[in-house]
C-alpha cells in the first residue's frame, strides 16, 4: 500500500484530525499556515478587551510600551523553543501525549478542566462580537461590573453568533486555518485604522503627545488593581501560558514541518498583543474623555468597556465588521482546542460533535459578560491552573534520560493513573495559590515558580515511584 493510501486510511479512521495518531508527512504544513492563524487569533477579540483594561489598571506609558515589548518576546521564545520543538518531535495532540504520561483516568480531569476553560475564553470572544452586532439594534451594552445577561436582544445575538462560530470550528483545523487567513488581514487593517483615527481624535501631533496619553500612569478604576512594569511584562508573557509553557499548542504545531514555524507566533504577539492592544487602548482613551465616561468616573463608577461601540465610534461600519470577525478568529481555534480536549474523554465521538458540544458551552458562557469584563484576571487564573501540567511534558522530554525515569510511563507500565503527575501538580498549585491569596501576590507572578516546581517534583516523584 502506498504512503498516500496509508495516510488516507488514517485520516478516515481519525476523522481527519489524527487525534490519537502521529500526523503523517503528507499532512504537514509550512510556516504560512501558522502565520495566518496566529496573526488572526491574536489580533482578535481579546485585544479589543485587553487594551482598554490596561487603562483601567492605571498603567504608565513606559510600563505599557516597553513592558509589552519584553513580555511578548518571552512568549515567542516559549513557543519556539518549548512548544514547537516538542510538537515536531512527537506530532501528538496535548491530550494524547498527556494520556501516555499520566494514564487515562488522571488525564480525564485535566481534559475536562482544559476544555471548559477554553470554552469560557471562547465565550468571552462571543461576548465581544455581540457588542458589535448589537449596535444596529440599539442594544444596551454590558457594563464593566455586569455578570448576567441584560436583556432578550443580548441573548438572541449571542446564540446566533455562537452557532455560526461552532459550525466553522467543527469543520476541523484546515477550515479554522483558512478562516483565519481570510479574516486576519481585515482585522489587522481595522486595528491600524482604529489607532490612527484615535490618535487624531486625541489630538496627537508627535511622540510626546502619544507618550502623554498614559504619562506616569494613574490610579486604577474602581474594582481594578494597579499594574506596574512587571505586571505588564509577566502578564503579557503568561497571557497565553496554557498555549506555550502549558503545551496546549502541541495540538497545533504537530502539523508543522519544522520547529522554526514557532517563530510565526511573533506575528500574533507583535501585531496583536502589541500593536492591537495599544490601538484598542487608544480607542478607550478617546471614550474616557467623553462627558458620559467623565460622569461615571465622577460618581465613582468604572466606564464600560464595549469593543463594538469603541470601534464604531472610530471607523463606523468597518469597525462593527472588524469586531465581529475579531471575536470569531479567537473563538474558532479556541473551540477547536476545546473539542479536542473533550474528544480525549469521549474518543468514540467524532470531532464534529465534540466541537459542537464545546461551541454550545462557549455560547452559554458568552451570555455572561463577566468572562469578558474580568478578562485580565480570568486569563491569569486560566494560565496558572493549566501551565504547570505543561511542565510535566517539558521536563520529561528534556530530562528523562538525565533523571533516569521512564518516558511515557503510563503507556509503558499500562497504568491508568500516574500519581507522580497528580502529586506534582497539586503541590505546586496548592503552595503558590496559597501564597497568592495569603500575601496578595499577583497571580501571574507565581505562574513561573509553580511551573518550575511542578516539573522538578514530577521528576523526583517519578524517580521514587518508578523505582519502587
Amino acid at each position: 500500500m502506498s504512503q498516500y493510501n496509508i495516510d488516507e486510511d488514517i485520516e478516515e479512521i481519525t476523522g481527519g484530525e489524527f487525534e490519537r495518531t502521529t500526523v503523517p508527512k503528507s499532512k504537514l504544513k509550512g510556516w504560512k499556515s501558522f502565520l495566518g492563524m496566529y496573526a488572526g487569533e491574536h489580533a482578535a477579540g481579546t485585544e479589543f478587551m485587553i487594551g482598554p483594561l490596561f487603562l483601567t489598571a492605571g498603567v504608565s506609558a513606559f510600563d505599557l510600551i516597553i513592558g509589552l515589548l519584553l513580555g511578548n518576546l518571552l512568549a515567542v521564545l516559549s513557543w519556539r523553543f518549548l512548544t514547537a520543538e516538542i510538537a515536531v518531535k512527537n506530532r501528538l495532540t496535548l491530550y494524547y501525549q498527556l494520556e501516555k504520561i499520566c494514564g487515562k483516568k488522571l488525564v480525564i480531569g485535566y481534559n475536562l478542566a482544559n476544555g471548559i476553560l477554553f470554552c469560557f475564553l471562547a465565550g468571552a470572544m462571543i461576548t465581544v462580537s455581540a457588542t458589535a452586532v448589537g449596535i444596529p439594534f440599539n442594544m444596551e451594552m454590558p457594563k464593566l461590573t455586569d455578570t448576567t445577561p441584560n436583556g432578550l436582544t443580548w441573548i438572541i445575538i449571542v446564540i446566533i453568533i455562537g452557532v455560526v462560530i461552532s459550525l466553522v470550528a467543527s469543520k476541523g483545523y484546515n477550515t479554522v486555518s483558512k478562516a483565519a487567513n481570510w479574516m486576519s488581514p481585515v482585522i489587522v487593517l481595522a486595528f491600524i485604522a482604529c489607532g490612527i483615527v484615535a490618535l487624531n481624535q486625541l489630538g496627537v501631533k508627535n511622540f510626546d503627545d502619544f507618550w502623554n496619553i498614559w504619562g506616569e500612569g494613574a490610579e486604577p478604576f474602581p474594582g481594578q488593581i494597579k499594574y506596574t512594569f512587571w505586571h505588564v511584562v509577566i502578564w503579557s508573557w503568561f497571557a497565553n501560558a496554557a498555549m506555550h509553557v502549558g503545551m496546549s499548542d502541541l495540538s497545533v504545531f504537530r502539523f508543522a514541518k519544522k520547529a522554526s514555524s514557532g517563530w510565526t507566533t511573533a506575528a500574533g504577539m507583535y501585531i496583536g498583543h502589541y500593536m492591537a492592544w495599544i490601538a484598542a487602548a487608544l480607542l478607550y482613551a478617546v471614550y474616557l474623555r467623553s462627558p458620559e465616561a467623565q460622569g461615571l468616573l465622577s460618581n465613582g463608577e468604572a466606564p464600560p468597556v464595549a469593543p463594538g461601540p469603541l470601534a464604531h465610534n472610530a471607523i463606523g461600519i468597518f469597525g462593527i465588521i472588524a469586531v465581529v470577525l475579531a471575536g470569531w478568529t479567537t473563538a474558532n481555534p479556541t473551540i477547536y482546542r476545546a473539542g479536542l480536549a473533550f474528544q480525549a474523554i469521549i474518543p468514540k465521538v467524532s470531532t464534529f460533535w465534540v466541537t459542537i458540544i464545546a461551541g454550545s458551552v462557549a455560547t452559554i458562557a458568552g451570555l455572561f459578560p463577566a468572562f469578558a469584563m474580568k478578562l485580565l484576571g480570568f486569563v491569569a487564573l486560566y494560565g496558572f491552573i493549566l501551565a504547570p501540567v505543561g511542565a510535566i511534558i517539558v521536563f520529561e522530554h528534556f530530562f528523562h534520560k538525565q533523571s533516569g525515569i521512564i518516558k511515557n510511563y503510563a503507556k509503558v507500565s499500562n497504568t491508568s493513573f500516574n500519581k507522580s503527575v497528580l502529586l506534582a501538580w497539586a503541590m505546586s498549585f496548592g503552595i503558590f495559590y496559597f501564597i497568592s491569596v495569603k500575601f496578595d501576590v499577583f497571580l501571574s507572578f507565581v505562574t513561573l515558580p509553580a511551573w518550575l516546581l511542578c516539573g522538578v517534583l514530577f521528576l523526583l516523584f517519578s524517580k521514587l515511584f518508578q523505582k519502587n
